[in-house]
């Protein structure tokens, strides 16, 4: 039931609908508030005018200290439950009502002690026959007061000190709780007489509880006039309560332990729980929103240092093969120069090397930060077959110093595709160096197998076979993980950037073995059509 109150709660974002003071009551919360009031009402009609008119019950004597003991529970805890509100918000506003459930949890310490027969036979522990009732008045007068003063203190915030507003605010309920009772008390003598006996109330009990009545009423009314937060919507709901116990404490039995007066009591049980259950389920609300926060910021966390990791081990696997092949032209280039007649043209062909593995590098870092950012990079016509004889060429040099036996296989009649050639070439250039690595550590055959063909989608598919060790079943599950490789010395970048790669361009990167063995790492490409082109060509200007 309570969970269909703060259901339209729960889903607001703003922080202003964290607190119950705050969220606006939705369709849902106004039905149950009506439902929970018709409820009552119904129950008022079938004990006043209905078949259980005529009940007569006998009394419980454990029933009164179990009530006030449970009253109390609630009253304290909705008041402590407000105070904290408080310390958050500074509503005045709020301090007022808080104020209110602490008045009606310590007025019922004297009512039980003044209650006949609960802890003396046939009287109170202090006060006479009229006291416990006066009592009762005063509680059922007491909160509606306060809730008048709740409403008229709703647009104002405290500027001092929490701790000094909430001292201050017991300090005051405490001393008007002290005055009640013992104006209840040393004053009984002067007090209507609304009780005849220990059970039977007199004839002036109503007209001492009309005005009481109408104090709800006008609190009531009050609350229905601003109608702004949920605490307004169910603070009308008890004050809806607190007026149908009063005429129901006196018809149709005006006798202590009927059945219309253990009504009352349990009514007025669901008054004082009903605010305490709904500021249950907000602090249960808030606590699950706390948590998902902190798992939220947590995975998030966890991904931004997964990205970076990612970022820094792409770059370095990456840029990696660029600086090898800079480093080699470097010093080629000064063994050309450091002869007693320097070879100046073989020289000038190592230092354009070098300015060209530069500027790929460059090209590199710009692609894989582009990929991480989601960044749109002109795409072109490219000749597949190109591309393999560019990326074969360069590494050329690996190929021969682990003595790998090339075999190429173009398809003369490839279509053009549309895409980021560097990026591409990133590709090609990480399934060869894996294919490699994978045949340094073996015996003869390595053979590395480079095809293209035309795709049944009319696009082109390329692979790249290997004779190495293959990758084992466990493996191959994870083999395109960021951060999952093989080797020793691998940093687990290079297949889930080809696969990102391969997918930014709409294509597919999967794996099969090779027969009889090693891994075939296959990759599929669109063909380039004139709108394309031209769209590309379009965005680059």
């Amino acid at each position: 039931m309570i969970g269909a109150v703060m259901k339209a709660a729960a889903d607001i974002p703003d922080e202003e609908s964290l607190v119950l003071s705050t969220v606006s009551p939705g369709p849902v919360q106004e039905r149950l508030a009506l439902l929970i009031v018709l409820g009552i009402l119904g129950v008022f009609f079938l004990i006043s005018a209905g078949a259980l008119s005529g009940v007569q019950t006998k009394p419980v004597q454990a029933f009164v200290p179990a009530y006030a003991t449970a009253m109390f529970v609630c009253d304290s805890i909705t008041a402590i439950l407000l105070f904290a509100q408080f310390s958050v918000l500074r509503s005045r506003a709020i301090l007022v009502i808080a104020s209110g459930y602490l008045f009606t949890a310590l007025i019922l310490i004297p009512w039980i002690l003044a209650f006949p027969g609960v802890f003396v036979p046939g009287r109170g522990v202090f006060g006479g026959l009229q006291t416990t009732s006066w009592l009762y008045f005063s509680q059922h007068a007491g909160l509606p007061a306060f809730v008048i003063g709740y409403v008229f203190a709703s647009k104002r915030l405290w500027r001092g000190t929490v701790r000094a507003a909430v001292g201050l605010s017991v300090a005051l309920t405490v001393a008007l709780v002290l005055a009640v009772a013992i104006f209840c008390i040393e004053g009984e003598s002067l007090l209507p007489e609304v009780v005849n006996d220990s059970l039977h109330l007199s004839p002036l009990w109503p007209y001492a509880g009309a005005p009481v009545a109408l104090m709800s009423v006008t609190a009531l009314i009050v609350l229905w006039r601003r109608r702004r937060s949920m605490l307004d919507l169910w603070l009308m709901v008890v004050m809806c309560l607190y007026t149908i116990e009063i005429p129901l404490s006196y018809y149709p039995s005006p006798v202590r332990f009927s059945v219309g007066w253990y009504t009352v009591r349990v009514i007025g049980f669901l008054s004082s729980s009903l605010v305490l259950i709904v500021l249950l389920y907000e602090i249960e609300t808030l606590y699950r929103r706390l948590l998902d926060a902190l798992v939220g910021a947590r995975r998030e966390r966890a991904a931004r240092l997964l990205t970076g990791d990612a970022v820094a081990a792409s770059i370095a696997h990456e840029v990696r093969q660029p600086l090898t092949a800079m480093i080699t032209s470097a010093t080629a280039g000064f063994r050309f120069l450091d002869r007693a007649t320097p070879n100046v043209d073989r020289a000038m062909q190592t230092f354009k090397q070098i300015a060209a593995d530069g500027h790929r590098a460059a090209d590199v870092v710009g692609s894989i930060r582009a990929m991480f950012r989601h960044d749109m990079r002109a795409k072109t016509a490219i000749d597949v077959n190109d591309l393999i004889r560019e990326a074969l060429t360069l590494q050329q040099g690996d190929l021969l110093k682990h003595g790998i036996e090339l075999q190429t296989e173009p398809s003369a009649r490839l279509p053009e595709v549309l895409g980021d050639r560097t990026q591409l070439q990133q590709v090609l250039l990480n399934l060869i160096t894996n294919a490699v690595d994978a045949m340094s550590a073996r015996d003869e055959p390595r053979i590395l197998r480079v095809r293209s063909d035309a795709d049944a989608s009319d696009g082109v598919i390329v692979s790249v076979a290997d004779t190495g060790p293959g990758v084992s079943a466990q493996d191959s599950e994870r083999i395109f993980n960021p951060l999952f490789t093989t080797k020793p010395e691998g940093m687990g970048m290079g297949l889930s950037i080809c696969r990102a790669i391969i997918e930014a361009h709409d294509g597919r990167l999967w794996m099969t073995p090779n027969s009889p063995q090693g891994t075939v790492f296959q990759f599929t490409l669109h063909r380039a059509d004139a709108r394309a082109t031209t769209s590309a060509d379009g965005g680059c200007g």
